[in-house]
């Protein structure tokens, strides 16, 4: 069973916190994802056999925490995510960004700089509402989405996604691909060559706006989207390895 954060905005997060040596490691998971995912998971075994200290949680809307999913919006999975690390870790931290996830991490360098020291993002998907989600919309989509506040979006993991007005407007007061990504500490970046969700440009786009003295991109020869293989998995773990020997605490 999960334990429980009230937040100031009054909603309730699920979470999973593993106590253990510093840096604490963050796993922020994807957009209608949840902290019961495989990599999440995997990386709190992994924790637990290291002694290392790790936390994963529900933004609002997702898994077990409170509310509905399409009440939320980045800002929103964003104050959520901001609220658990200030209540719920001291010290360092490294980020560990899956898609959605990733876009979120960049968001709370800005917001936290003087605690993160690492940086690692497995198909990161910044800026997506805004430069691929509303631009591979239909014209009727489109108009749902300003008409009627909601569209359903296919989905390859389930059933369709509601993409909702506030979440595109919302959105585009979030973008961080608009000015270069100056951070101070270590980044590793992982992307599959089979993604079909987030591009190989987009990869290569949010590199390029990186400023960062030790900085790698690593693309992943047959990997997907969620790149949740064992193999991929341990992929993973390799380069969370790789980040706690790189960073500074």
């Amino acid at each position: 069973m999960p334990d429980y954060l009230e937040t100031a905005q009054g909603r309730r997060i699920a979470y999973s916190k593993h106590d253990g040596k510093s840096p604490t490691v963050v796993f922020l998971g994807g957009f209608k994802s949840d902290m019961e995912g495989s990599k999440a998971t995997y990386l709190e075994d992994w924790a637990r056999h290291n002694g290392q200290s790790y936390l994963r949680f529900d933004y609002s809307g997702h898994g077990q925490s409170s509310g509905a999913f399409t009440d939320g919006c980045i800002g929103d999975w964003l104050d959520d995510s901001e609220a658990v690390l200030e209540v719920l870790t001291q010290g360092p931290l490294i980020l560990i960004g899956s898609s959605m996830g990733g876009w979120i991490s960049l968001l709370l360098t800005k917001r936290l700089p003087k605690r993160i020291v690492g940086l690692l993002t497995i198909a990161a998907a910044p800026d997506f509402t805004q430069d691929s989600m509303w631009p591979s919309f239909s014209e009727k989509q489109q108009y749902e989405v300003m008409t009627k506040g909601v569209t359903l979006l296919p989905s390859e993991y389930g059933a369709p996604y509601p993409i909702t007005r506030k979440l595109i407007e919302d959105g585009k007061n979030h973008l961080v691909l608009q000015k270069p990504l100056k951070v101070n500490f270590p980044v590793r970046m992982l992307q599959g060559n089979l993604d079909n969700n987030v591009t190989r440009g987009t990869a290569l786009r949010l590199f390029d706006h990186f400023e960062a003295s030790d900085l790698q991109l690593n693309f992943i020869k047959g990997g997907d989207h969620s790149l949740s293989t064992l193999d991929c998995l341990e992929i993973i773990k390799t380069y969370l390895e790789d980040l706690l020997i790189s960073v500074e605490v």
